[in-house]
């Protein structure tokens, strides 16, 4: 704390002393700041939306298989039947079948090789494609909304 020296009269005059000293009050400010925020419309913004309908050209390609059998003859005389048998792609079954001989034997007629191929084609196709446009345009504010833009409240049934 500071303090000031006082001068108090003496007595006598023309003789100036210093008699107490008071303490001298020196007050200390403070400021605070108050922040408020407030909602101001700064325009608005119409969203519409539309279906637009449309033909693309669309290549589907269409896969199928078909089966080739071709008949190898072999005829040629075996001990036991062999068995079926897979080559690559290719199954192989045996066709017999019995014959008199001075003694009875297998006699092996033909195979029968079974393959697959796989075939794919394309048979391009127009169809219609549905696809969804959204426009969204901001409203200056102050500004009417021109006729069909909602002004902030949806109605369910239009």
């Amino acid at each position: 704390m500071a303090t000031k020296p006082v001068r108090k009269r003496a007595a006598t005059r023309g003789d100036d002393e210093y008699a107490t000293r008071k303490p001298a009050v020196i007050p200390v400010i403070q400021e605070q700041a108050t922040v408020r925020k407030r909602v101001v419309e700064t325009g608005k913004v119409k969203v519409s939306k539309r279906v637009r309908e449309y033909e693309e050209v669309v290549d589907i390609p269409h896969v199928h298989e078909e089966v080739k059998v071709e008949h190898r003859p072999i005829n040629q005389f075996v001990e036991s039947a062999p068995k079926v048998r897979t080559e690559g792609e290719t199954t192989i079954i045996p066709v017999l079948e019995e014959r008199y001989v001075v003694e009875k034997r297998l006699f092996l007629v033909e195979e029968l090789h079974v393959r697959k191929d796989r075939i794919e084609t394309h048979q391009p196709q127009t169809i219609k494609v549905l696809k969804e446009e959204v426009d969204v345009k901001r409203i200056a504010p102050g500004e009417r909304p021109r006729k069909g833009i909602p002004d902030g409240r949806h109605n369910k049934n239009s």
